[in-house]
């Protein structure tokens, strides 16, 4: 494969090159050009030094090239388009009956002139104005006749919009922003780590949130892919039946399930499609103060769309090697002329091949979200998510005895013949939120989820034998996962004096059922270098395994975000857990209940405006289902985690964080040398490490997302494993970089570049620590787009050099390699 794609992976990859970063050293007129400034008074002369191209670039500005006022039911609304370029949310004031909205980096260029005026647009409304302001600023100026207007501001692509509704009496003013309000590579707040809306850098905690724009831009389908190509060290544990999608490994240690929207949602096989997803929210260490039952490493929250004030409607297609194509929509809008109750519905299509061979996939995915204001103080969102999802089952390649990869990474061990495996998830949630006054409110919320992992496959049957022939055996399998979730979060603001407060108190409750039950028969083993796929359908099987637990949790919890002074800041916070778990197993039954508190405490103090330094101490639980040789039940394992860092705002759209960790997690099982038949809970291990991360955008057009991990998770405690042993499939050190550059002016511009490098270190292949050892590898990716109106067109290269590499091992008899060369290519249309 390395041959068939060489010539055309040369060609390509010196176009990125060349593209991407300009050659500042021999910088052309005509590039220069491009970069200029659209500011009306400065000099229109191409710049000849590297300080003359970063200073035009600083200098780039966005042109309003349009101006609509168009009459609505309850009043009018103000839209100012640009040909490229995204409009910045302006910042608000209110003099008299003046409604003023000041928006930054801007300048209008009218075909008609540098300003607009419109008189008397509607009733209760006297003007309209938009003029250009000093210091490359655009003003509008809404005046009402009797009282300042009601000004709702929507951003959109190329375009901001400005509704506006006549009031009558001067207490009812309000500015309110809605809808999508894209903050590009670098998000200012995530809700995951604290519930509540609070910025990032007031946070005492490593957050790293993946933007919607970071997953469009790399052209990334698979939730495994976008997390790990984008938070540094944060690996996966397997990807069941070649699906991609496993156990995220956060800081050593293996999550046990993500979430939804706060909620937990799924545990192992998790598959998420990206259509719908607005934003990926990875908090690294001890969640458990808010979450309940989590390992200590972190979790990853994925954060949906909502539906949006403003009619978009938006389809897409994505095509590409392997027979692989993608069909999409994405339409959101308004329901009632009033905007108070909305939709947002998003679609997917997939069916793919693979690089392996008789691999497959079909998907199909439906999400719906209904959004009601039932009044001006209260909202119910009502969202729904179905996912078929039809793969053939691969469980990947084997390692030899000695530890090696022998075979090519496109070979098939199964039976494609027999393969009859299947999955659906179902969701369903409302959320109602309800606000008493400015400072307090209400938020209420129900979730369902429902995975069915079914049907025939081929799998595995025991270990390789003479490093040559793999047994393997007919499945026949039910897996159903379902989980209820219910929250109630009571959130509000406070003054003791001088101290400023923000209150969360909740209560969860849960239940999860996992039922698992299988039937099996023998298979003829495949020889793994010269594999015979005929096989007859075996007519007979034997009973296997069955196994259903039910978890019941109750969790209660309390936290109080404290602003001592303006530039220090308390959090303190503490959850109360009580899990009951009723188990049967082959027949037998057995119950346990436990009981734990989670409590964490974290200080930020920012000496200057810009940087904040953190520390943090927080613990985890998670229940261990079983007893001792004396009949005693298991106690949960604990994790504790000491935590310290600094966060930089760089700039007001680059910002980047360095955290340093020690996490211990106790009660972990181990052998019990009395009787190694039971277990004993004195096993132990230890992860600390270094991380850092930086997101952004460096100046106008130019973005970076990049970061570095140092992990040394190991195991310190065991009867069974040798202490000092490497946890699996964590990388000692890792490092990502992914940075884009569009041209912001000019005959080009709209057309962006970008590069991606990925560095994963040398990963343990199993615990015990062996000969097998995932090998270090550096991957290159790349991108060209083009953004042109409401159109968007993009060639995504992943694997750009066509490098063998290993994402992660299972075992040795399941190792999944990674993609080698590989070009996808979209298209979508916004209306």
């Amino acid at each position: 494969m390395t041959g068939r794609f060489c010539g055309v992976q040369v060609i390509l990859w010196s176009i990125v090159v060349s593209s991407c970063i300009p050659d500042v050293i021999n910088l052309s007129p005509a590039w220069a050009e491009q970069l200029e400034t659209a500011q009306t008074h400065q000099r229109k002369y191409p710049a000849t030094t590297v300080d003359e191209w970063m200073t035009q670039i600083a200098q780039a500005i966005t042109q309003i090239n349009r101006v609509e006022v168009n009459a609505t039911a309850t009043g009018l609304e103000i839209v100012l388009q640009t040909a490229a370029g995204e409009i910045t949310v302006p910042t608000t004031t209110i003099v008299g009956n003046d409604v003023i909205a000041d928006i930054p980096n801007t300048v209008l260029a009218l075909p008609e002139g540098d300003q607009f005026q419109q008189v008397n647009p509607s009733e209760g409304i006297e003007t309209v104005s938009v003029f250009n302001i000093p210091n490359n600023g655009v003003r509008v100026v809404i005046t009402g006749i009797d009282a300042p207007p009601t000004a709702a501001i929507a951003t959109k692509p190329q375009s901001l919009i400005i509704s506006v509704t006549p009031e009558a009496e001067e207490d009812t003013i309000e500015i309110v922003v809605t809808g999508e309000q894209d903050e590009g590579y670098n998000p200012s707040s995530a809700a995951t780590a604290t519930r509540t809306n609070t910025p990032l850098r007031d946070v005492p905690a490593s957050i790293q949130v993946i933007s919607q724009q970071v997953i469009e831009d790399q052209g990334r389908l698979r939730l495994s892919d976008a997390v790990r190509n984008n938070a540094p060290g944060v690996t996966t544990s397997n990807s069941y039946a070649g699906t991609g999608q496993g156990e995220f490994i956060i800081r050593g240690f293996r999550q046990n399930s993500n979430f939804r929207n706060g909620f937990r949602d799924g545990q192992f096989g998790f598959i998420a499609d990206l259509s719908n997803i607005e934003q990926i929210e990875v908090l690294r260490g001890p969640a458990s103060v808010l979450f309940g039952q989590v390992q200590p490493g972190g979790i990853v929250n994925i954060v949906t769309k909502q539906p949006l004030s403003e009619p978009t409607y938006t389809v897409g297609f994505t095509g590409g090697q392997f027979n692989f194509y993608r069909p999409e929509i994405d339409f959101s809008a308004p329901l009632t002329d009033d905007e108070s109750l909305r939709y947002r519905l998003n679609v997917a299509y997939q069916n793919a091949g693979s690089f392996r061979d008789f691999v497959n996939e079909e998907r199909l995915f439906i999400a719906p979200v209904l959004q009601w204001d039932m009044s001006e103080d209260t909202t119910l969102t009502l969202d729904f998510s179905y996912l078929y999802n039809d793969p053939v089952f691969d469980r990947g390649v084997v390692a030899l005895n000695d530890g090696s990869l022998p075979l090519p990474i496109n070979r098939f061990l199964g039976y494609p013949s027999l393969d009859d495996y299947y999955e659906t998830q179902s969701r369903a949630s409302y959320r109602l939120e309800h606000r008493f006054s400015e400072n307090w409110q209400i938020r209420n919320a129900f979730f369902l989820t429902s995975i069915l992992q079914t049907g025939l496959r081929a799998d595995i049957g025991g270990a390789l034998v003479d490093d040559r022939f793999l047994p393997r055996d007919y499945i026949d399998s039910e897996y159903l996962n379902e989980n209820f979730g219910l929250q109630t979060d009571l959130i509000g603001r406070f003054t003791t004096g001088s101290i400023e407060h923000q209150l969360l108190i909740g209560i969860d409750l849960n239940r999860i059922t996992d039922q698992y039950e299988d039937r099996f028969a023998p298979l003829p083993p495949i020889d793994i270098f010269d594999p015979n796929y005929d096989v007859a359908v075996p007519e007979a099987f034997e009973p296997g395994y069955f196994q259903t637990i039910f978890t019941d949790n109750l969790g209660l919890y309390v936290q109080d975000q404290i602003s001592v002074l303006e530039n220090l800041k308390l959090l303190i916070g503490g959850r109360l857990d009580f899990v009951w778990q009723d188990q049967n197993l082959f027949g037998e039954e057995s119950t346990q209940s436990d009981t734990a508190f989670s409590p964490r405490i974290g200080v930020v103090y920012q000496p200057i405006e810009p940087i904040s330094l953190y520390a943090s101490f927080s613990q985890s639980f998670f229940p261990v289902v079983g007893r001792s040789r004396t009949n005693t039940a298991f106690e949960p394992e604990r994790g504790t985690q000491y935590e310290i860092g600094i966060k930089a705002e760089i700039n007001d759209n680059l910002s980047a964080t360095l955290a340093a960790f020690d996490i211990t997690k106790r009660n972990v099982l181990t052998s019990d040398p009395i009787d190694s038949n039971f277990s004993i809970q004195v096993g132990e291990q230890r992860s600390q490490g270094i991380e850092f991360n930086i997101a952004g955008e460096i100046l106008p057009g130019w973005n970076i997302i990049a970061g570095y991990a140092y992990t040394d998770a190991r195991v310190t405690q065991d009867n069974r494993l040798p202490e000092g042993d490497f946890l699996n499939n964590v990388p000692e050190n890792a490092l990502n970089l992914w940075t884009t550059y569009e041209i912001q002016t000019g005959s080009l511009q709209g057309l962006g570049f970008g590069l991606g490098l990925f560095f994963v270190g040398e990963r343990q292949g199993q615990l015990p620590n062996s000969n097998l050892q995932l090998p270090s590898y550096v991957r290159a990716d790349a991108a060209l787009f083009y953004r042109h109106e409401n159109w968007r067109a993009a060639i995504n290269i992943q694997n750009l050099f066509d490098i063998e590499y290993y994402e992660v091992a299972q075992n040795r008899t399941t190792i999944y390699p990674g993609a080698p060369f590989n070009i996808r290519a979209t298209i979508s249309y916004d209306f």
